[in-house]
């Protein structure tokens, strides 16, 4: 395995010795490669060049295996606070040592909800995207475009793919306030527009695979 992208999760569990278990348990058939806990404290539950089952169902750009192209990094949180600041350097001391073994570029950093919009909520409103941005290791802006594309084709040229489970706007606009517009609700506006449109268009995803 050559992975080009990184996916980061939340365990959504209630503390780092059930998830560590969880993760180990070949009955559950879920793992990631790597397990942060909120000491910022780290273990490698699976080598980077093989494959673990920590994505499921999804695609990103023409990716649609996307657990046979990405390294899954599992941060130890129940999804409903914030990340402590431990882990999350952790987290970016980690990202920057993958990034730069296998050449994964910031837009190759992605959120599970990204991947699998409305099945899917981690790393979810509390992860701080803008944090790891800048230091290079995400993306969270893109520079400013005159012309705004419609959404569908904006979250498309992204990396965005159309869920089959759920009603496709409203899971692709979550997912994208989830990660670039965390504290947005209601209807889709210009502001969600021009973000979008603005990443899309510096961004356009370039990942492959089967």
């Amino acid at each position: 395995m050559t992975p080009s992208l990184i996916v980061v999760h939340y365990t959504a569990m209630p503390n780092a010795q059930a998830a560590l278990e969880r993760l180990s348990d070949p009955a559950h058939e879920v793992s990631a490669h790597y397990f942060l806990d909120q000491s910022g404290g780290a273990v490698q539950l699976v080598p980077e060049a093989q494959r673990a089952w920590h994505a499921g169902a999804g695609a990103w750009g023409g990716c649609t295996d996307v657990n046979s192209a990405s390294i899954g990094i599992e941060l130890c949180n129940a999804g409903d606070h914030a990340f402590s600041s431990a882990q999350m350097q952790a987290l970016k001391s980690l990202l920057k040592e993958v990034m730069q073994r296998w050449g994964i570029a910031a837009q190759g950093v992605i959120g599970h909800s990204d991947m699998a919009p409305g099945r899917k909520q981690d790393p979810g409103r509390w992860f701080d995207w803008q944090e790891l941005a800048k230091e290079g290791l995400a993306v969270y802006r893109g520079a400013p475009h005159s012309h705004l594309l419609p959404f569908a084709e904006a979250a498309e040229r992204f990396g965005y793919r159309r869920p089959e489970w759920a009603a496709a706007e409203h899971c692709l606009l979550e997912a994208f306030r989830q990660r670039f517009r965390p504290k947005a609700t209601g209807p889709l506006s210009e502001k969600d527009l021009q973000i979008l449109s603005d990443l899309a268009q510096s961004y356009p995803a370039t990942v492959s695979g089967a």
